[in-house]
């Protein structure tokens, strides 16, 4: 007899009640140090005080009016994030799934509206995760992700990750644009380096195709700068993000330069929910924190700090683990055992951390985790590692 949820996850035998900071507690008092913070959603904890006291303040005026509406708190969060990044204009939507479905429309119409309506097809690369909609996994192209869910929706030219020659081959004069990760986070922590985005962007100028990134698990001040793709010093022309702006909250947007978004006039695009007073009021507090330079520089402190110990541990032991990968707190374990051998081990240990492609552990802590909590993680780990190695 089928659940009265639909069984689309094999969820772990856990249920917690209770969040504070890196910590999560089940019914029964156990304390888990939670590295997967809901999958890099949880930006500043569990029940960070200054979102707390946020969500009371608006609840108690207005969750939500539509987009038929001038909505003041919409406004106030893009005004910051054009402020902080390359944009020109955002869109708000409730996650990175919808943020990839408006940045392939936005691509598309963007062509059509310039007199070039065979300009659809967009490159995308192999180990890929832009979502679980019809756009997002035919951008994936990954038989996990498409097996079944056919025909699919055309215009995706999937390609090897980084491989720039296959990239040049692969326009052709119905190219629009290029999606790219800056950091694969489903597809095992594999972090583009620098020239190579900044390889993709001059083919972008060159080739004039626009440039889409994906920054919806890498974005937020995940990496130690607001956006990943900061620390190539390029810019995009679209680029999609969630999770992490929101804390927690279900929020996501799209940001893009003006010529890029200039197909996107009224009617082209909606959402019912996407950007009311309720989320973007949580939005601006946690883009008031995480954009300043210093916190920004404690998670790059504490992004060290962890790093050093992750390789500590792979020296006192060679046989569980074999690389650490990743910048600032989007770190992963390239396991030598399965890697949801780990994740299992880690539960035992009363540690929570999240698998991914490529046989990888990812651990995606809180960016407000103390150094405390740093050492307490890493000798959950070796626990992990002695438990496994017998």
């Amino acid at each position: 007899m089928i659940s009265t949820i639909l069984p689309t996850y094999a969820r772990a035998d856990l249920e917690f009640v209770k969040g504070q900071g890196a910590w999560l507690t089940e019914a029964d008092g156990s304390h888990f140090l939670d590295l997967a913070s809901g999958i890099a959603v949880n930006s500043l904890g569990h029940a960070h005080p200054d979102l707390v006291k946020i969500i009371k303040s608006q609840a108690e005026k207005l969750w939500h009016v539509s987009n038929l509406y001038k909505i003041p708190q919409q406004r106030a969060l893009a005004d910051v994030l054009v402020a902080n990044s390359f944009a020109d204009t955002v869109f708000f939507t409730n996650s990175g799934t919808e943020s990839c479905e408006l940045a392939v429309k936005m691509s598309r119409k963007y062509w059509f509206e310039k007199g070039y309506p065979g300009k659809s097809e967009i490159i995308t690369f192999e180990g890929s995760f832009h979502g679980r909609s019809s756009a997002g996994i035919a951008a994936t192209a990954s038989e996990k992700m498409t097996k079944g869910f056919g025909p699919l929706l055309p215009g995706f030219i999937n390609i090897n990750w980084s491989d720039h020659e296959a990239i040049k081959s692969s326009i052709s004069d119905k190219t629009a644009a290029i999606l790219i990760e800056p950091i694969q986070g489903e597809g095992g922590i594999r972090l583009l380096p620098e020239q190579c985005l900044k390889g993709i962007r001059e083919i972008c100028d060159e080739k004039d195709i626009l440039l889409i990134l994906d920054e919806v698990q890498c974005g937020v001040g995940r990496t130690g700068k607001l956006f990943a793709h900061e620390w190539a010093e390029i810019e995009p022309d679209i680029m999609m993000v969630a999770k992490g702006i929101g804390g927690g909250f279900p929020l996501g947007a799209v940001l893009a330069k003006e010529n890029a978004a200039s197909g996107m006039t009224a009617g082209t695009h909606g959402s019912t929910y996407g950007g009311n007073p309720l989320g973007c009021s949580i939005g601006l507090k946690v883009m008031d924190i995480i954009s300043d330079p210093n916190f920004l520089y404690d998670v790059n402190r504490k992004a060290k700090l962890f790093h050093d110990g992750l390789l500590e541990l792979l020296r006192k032991n060679t046989s569980i683990f074999e690389e650490v990968r990743g910048k600032g707190l989007m770190l992963g374990l390239k396991c030598k055992v399965k890697n949801t051998d780990v994740v299992n081990a880690a539960y035992s240990n009363k540690l929570l951390t999240v698998p991914a492609g490529d046989n990888v552990v990812r651990l995606l802590p809180p960016l407000t985790i103390s150094d405390k909590d740093i050492n307490e993680a890493l000798n959950k780990l070796d626990g992990v590692m002695t438990a496994l190695s017998q």
